[in-house]
């Protein structure tokens, strides 16, 4: 008999040798020789990978997968160390000089924590739902396109043919809070490292506020991984890489808000601190997705529009990596006129939703984030709605661009059709902060912002 998941959590499973693969493909590295050991690795029952034998072999895989040499013909340029991340940038504002009143920046800040738990749980119910799935329910129960929280109460044929989806009105339908998740986890996370420690917090201070605030079980992916590594005494920057098949994938990304928050006007700095943050989980894209998520949302008070606000993310990452080029090229897509439509349906040409290394992945999901923003016509509802309906990792898209979008619109550009099911409130697992006001963890924002500016 299969032994169940959860049981194994912590060890290194054929799935894990299958994500380094793609990972180790992705980043440029030679899999001449080391393919074939991976592959007959991936190739054992799921009972064979648990025994100890086979998990010390897995691990050396792991280790060696580290040694490997680049491909000759590799064309990225992409380091994981702020100075040359720094070289490799493009120009950009860094700092905005002007200061926007405090009560303009106060409301912004309250917009995109509210923003960012409304965009949260319009994704939250249907995590992992893959996109046949989704759009064939929202279009039975008359929602597609998507344009407001998913009504899951449902009859008939869309009940039938979508048990699964129609079970989830239970607990859904009837939310007046945003409920725990790791994407809000992480705001709230970052915001108290910074209230914590100040503005020269290190990643050390980063490892050790997870260690004694958060829960080891609610963190997931590369989080996990590196929380691992930290409890056995390896310490950044080597947690991010030790057995971490995870390390460009989209948990940095979704940790980059707060630190956005704090740095309203200075995406330079914004994308220094996601920088700190990132690099105790994460290398190359990972990273870089957090410090454009941050830089932008540093912007976002500041930029003229959508357009201007993702030049700004771009300017604090390498111009060679492969987040540029990928977010650059969705960029392309609105320019040249592409509906929305057929921009998601690239999306699904270039990444399979049914891997997990690219359904989690920085880069296929900074991508979702791109279009929404392009394609979301400057309105808040439209643009979490367009970063949902495409699937993939849609709770963590959905955060993110309400983040953005309530950071540049404030409190006035969201509704109450959206801001009532939140009921101004957001639970959370960090110790201490089971239960949390939006509303004050937002001025507690402003005015840390202020005190470290």
């Amino acid at each position: 008999m299969a032994k169940q998941k959860d049981e194994y959590w912590a060890y290194t499973s054929t799935g894990d040798l299958t994500a380094e693969l793609m990972q180790l493909e992705g980043e440029g590295r030679d899999l001449s020789e080391f393919r074939k050991k991976a592959e007959a690795f991936i190739a054992l029952g799921p009972d064979e990978h648990i025994k100890p034998e086979r998990q010390a072999e897995g691990a050396l895989l792991l280790d060696e997968a580290q040694t490997l040499p680049m491909r000759k013909d590799y064309t990225y340029n992409e380091p994981s160390d702020l100075a040359a991340i720094r070289k490799l940038r493009a120009r950009g504002p860094r700092k905005y000089k002007k200061n926007l009143p405090d009560k303009v920046l106060r409301d912004r800040l309250t917009g995109a924590w509210l923003g960012r738990c409304i965009g949260c749980l319009l994704g939250k119910p249907v995590e992992g739902v893959k996109s046949a799935d989704l759009w064939g329910f929202l279009k039975l129960t008359r929602q597609y396109p998507l344009k407001h929280y998913i009504r899951f109460r449902t009859t008939g044929k869309a009940k039938k043919e979508y048990p699964k989806l129609a079970e989830r009105s239970a607990w859904y339908d009837n939310l007046n809070h945003m409920p725990i998740d790791d994407d809000t986890n992480y705001t709230l996370t970052g915001h108290l490292i910074v209230k914590k420690h100040g503005p020269n917090f290190t990643p050390a201070n980063v490892g050790s506020f997870w260690l004694g605030s958060i829960p080891f079980l609610a963190t997931c992916t590369a989080e996990r991984m590196a929380y691992r590594n930290m409890t056995q005494n390896i310490m950044p920057p080597a947690s991010a890489t030790f057995r971490n098949t995870g390390r460009e994938w989209i948990g940095a990304q979704i940790r980059a808000d707060a630190f956005g928050y704090v740095n309203a006007g200075n995406p330079q700095r914004a994308a220094e601190f996601a920088w700190r943050d990132a690099c105790i989980s994460h290398v190359k894209n990972g990273i870089y997705g957090e410090m454009l998520m941050a830089a932008m949302i540093a912007a976002a008070p500041y930029a003229t529009d959508v357009l201007d606000l993702l030049k700004v993310g771009l300017s604090e990452i390498p111009r060679t990596s492969r987040l540029h080029a990928d977010v650059s090229e969705a960029m392309g897509w609105h320019r040249q006129g592409l509906s929305y439509d057929d921009a998601v349906a690239r999306i699904h040409q270039r990444w399979d939703e049914n891997t997990g290394h690219h359904w989690v992945h920085t880069n296929s999901n900074a991508v979702i984030c791109t279009v929404g923003l392009l394609w979301g016509e400057g309105d808040f509802g439209t643009a979490i709605c367009r970063a949902v309906q495409p699937c993939f990792d849609t709770d963590c898209n959905g955060a993110t661009v309400g983040s953005i979008m309530g950071m540049m619109l404030g409190t006035a550009g969201i509704g109450s059709e959206w801001t009532d099911k939140v009921n101004n409130t957001l639970k959370t697992s960090l110790i201490g902060y089971d239960t949390v006001k939006i509303s004050d963890v937002a001025e507690e924002t402003f005015k840390l912002m202020k005190e470290i500016r």
